[in-house]
């Protein structure tokens, strides 16, 4: 392998052990024995040159991560560091802005997040529809509000990239008051896509939101926040992924959904407002 792609995967794998550490770069430097230029050095675009051995044995021991991993040579970070980073839960026990979920999408900023929700994409929801999904969940609607105004505000940021894609027949199912949304009254629901087409044209390009035939294909629901990790949503809980395999599996996928969009996000606003006027109906 050469020096320069050795060097180019250390300094990825660095950044996540920072990222995941929570420390700051002056932290992170102290808890490795060095000092913070010279971890700046190390974590520099333009840097083609590795650490002391020294050193990096003593990144690998304190982060829990094989050597070889560190270098760019395995993908087995080693069996601590795998099983301490292989499932971490959301429990939602405060307001968003607390939860394991803001922290990965404050981590991300400045990078690509995709995210394929469950249903309605959390910060398009109007109020009725958080209330009315906190009480069919049995949910907290106040942390269930927190999340949609968290998502609204890291959309507004300049720096934010975010791509979505979700079948077009949940929007559809959803206009003709089918499946969960049985009970929301259809004032509710038109008021619910014409919100999404107004907040859709507000955010765009930053927010971009693609619709594909469920038909033709079929995704878990999961967000893959940059090239740091991938969060696939199993109920009340997370299945996270930090190696960097399965991330750009999950991104190869992703990309898959939107090449076979039908509608694309510059026709998300327009399509919402037209079943706002057409195809709504009381089930």
């Amino acid at each position: 392998m050469d020096k320069r792609d050795v060097s180019g995967l250390f300094r990825e794998r660095l950044k996540l052990l920072l990222q995941r550490s929570g420390f700051n770069q002056s932290a992170f430097a102290i808890s490795v024995g060095i000092d913070r230029s010279a971890l700046s050095q190390l974590l520099s675009d333009q840097a083609t040159r590795l650490p002391r051995a020294e050193t990096l044995m003593t990144i690998a021991a304190e982060h829990k991560v094989s050597l070889d991993w560190l270098l760019g040579l395995s993908q087995d970070e080693g069996l601590t560091g795998e099983i301490r980073q292989s499932l971490e839960i959301e429990e939602g026990p405060g307001g968003f802005d607390r939860t394991l979920l803001a922290k990965w999408h404050a981590e991300a900023a400045g990078t690509k997040i995709r995210y394929v929700p469950a249903g309605i994409p959390d910060l398009l929801r109007t109020d009725a529809l958080v209330d009315y999904e906190a009480d069919i969940s049995n949910r907290s609607r106040q942390s269930q509000a927190g999340e949609t105004q968290y998502r609204i505000d890291y959309n507004r940021r300049p720096e934010t990239d975010m791509e979505v894609c979700m079948p077009r027949h949940t929007l559809e199912i959803f206009a003709r008051g089918m499946g969960i949304w049985d009970r929301l009254p259809e004032s509710d629901r038109r008021a619910q896509l014409l919100h999404m087409a107004e907040l859709m044209e507000d955010l765009y390009p930053t927010f971009r939101l693609f619709l594909y035939d469920g038909r033709l294909r079929y995704s878990v629901p999961y967000t893959i926040f940059g090239p740091y990790r991938a969060a696939i949503y199993v109920g009340d809980m997370y299945l996270v992924l930090n190696a960097t395999a399965p991330i750009r599996t999950l991104t190869r996928h992703f990309d898959n959904l939107i090449r076979s969009a039908e509608i694309n996000a510059h026709e998300a606003a327009g399509f919402a407002r037209q079943l706002a006027e057409t195809g709504i109906s009381t089930s």
